[in-house]
């Protein structure tokens, strides 16, 4: 027997979080596009066999971390759609009603968001090694 009982919420503190992950999401991909810029200019100064692995592994991490993106940003849009359809069958009630937190969502977004610093962190230490 699951003697826990899971955190309850409003469904507007649900869309403030789902609002505030999405920016981070979109944030992150336009600093990804600005990273690839920058690999593409180390690129063209370093030819060395080196140089080109290491962008290599960079370029294969930033495309999984627009991948993860992707599918991330997807799983909110459809717990955000699921929460509209819900406010509009229920307009009156929604907000008195409590909702299961999304600690799912929030352990991915908090693990995604670490794994990213660390990756932003790795390659801005290669910038300056390589510069």
């Amino acid at each position: 027997m699951n003697t826990t009982k899971e955190k309850q919420v409003h469904i507007s503190d649900l869309h403030s979080d789902h609002t505030l992950w999405i920016t981070t999401l979109d944030f992150c991909k336009q600093e990804i596009t600005i990273l690839e810029h920058r690999m593409e200019e180390i690129a063209k100064r370093n030819t060395g066999q080196e140089v080109m692995a290491e962008l290599e592994h960079f370029q294969n991490q930033y495309i999984r971390q627009n991948e993860v993106i992707d599918e991330l940003r997807h799983e909110l849009k459809v717990h955000e759609n699921a929460l509209g359809a819900m406010a509009k069958d229920h307009p009156v009630a929604i907000d008195h009603k409590l909702f299961t937190d999304h600690t799912g969502h929030r352990e991915e977004m908090a693990t995604f968001e670490k794994l990213y610093r660390e990756l932003k962190a790795e390659f801005m230490q290669w910038l300056v090694k390589r510069m």
